[in-house]
């Protein structure tokens, strides 16, 4: 349902020239990670079997996903490519962890104080085994916590808030542009969504989802 680098690198064909501008705010990955983190509590492991709104995923398969990408992108940061960085992210990985509880915030904390460096937005990078500018592949990441995350609350029937500042990156990642077969193939079509949809219901619909989407059972 969704491969935030491979999205990425269609914004990357379309905008040649994605460095920020000198003096330019960087964005912080912090908050998002923080809404992912927040929900891992409220995952029981007798609902890790359980939909999610991403056909092929269950929860657990949500969070070794999370888990992944989250590796991924720290080492994308880094500049440290190799396995990690080479994965496409359809492959399939080796499950989820028995220590997914507390490896996951840890991951999550690493990707965060990767992206704080200034020089991990710089040159070029590698993520689901495609090279990309330091300054998409960010973004990517930033965009995948935000989708997941909701992937993840609604599978699980939590809360789930995300900072403006998220959303905003989000938004311009994946609006439509031009040609967008292939973003239609990665994300699927824009569900339309109410004039009057929230931020985050409007991120949900451009990334192809339906911002109504329920499990069966949250209890």
């Amino acid at each position: 349902m969704s491969s935030g680098v491979r999205a990425g690198h269609h914004r990357m064909t379309d905008s040649p020239s994605s460095a920020p501008s000198p003096g330019t705010a960087l964005p912080d990955l912090a908050a998002a990670a923080a809404g992912v983190a927040a929900l891992l509590p409220g995952v029981r492991d007798d609902r890790l079997d359980d939909p999610t709104p991403c056909p092929d995923y269950a929860v657990r398969e949500m969070l070794a996903h999370l888990l992944g990408l989250a590796t991924a992108f720290r080492d994308a940061g880094r500049k440290e490519t190799g396995p990690t960085t080479a994965t496409p992210p359809d492959a399939a990985g080796p499950g989820l962890a028995g220590d997914w509880r507390t490896a996951l915030p840890e991951r999550l904390g690493e990707l965060v104080a990767v992206w704080r460096r200034p020089d991990a937005w710089e040159g070029m990078t590698q993520a689901g085994g495609v090279s990309l500018p330091g300054a998409v592949a960010g973004r990517v990441a930033l965009n995948e916590l935000v989708v997941h995350g909701w992937d993840l609350a609604v599978a699980t029937g939590q809360p789930y808030d995300v900072d403006e500042a998220s959303l905003a990156v989000s938004r311009e990642m994946l609006t439509p542009t031009g040609d967008d077969s292939l973003r239609d193939a990665i994300f699927g079509p824009v569900v339309p969504v109410p004039d009057d949809a929230s931020p985050l219901d409007r991120v949900v619909g451009l990334s192809g989802r339906r911002p109504d989407w329920r499990a069966a059972h949250t209890s």
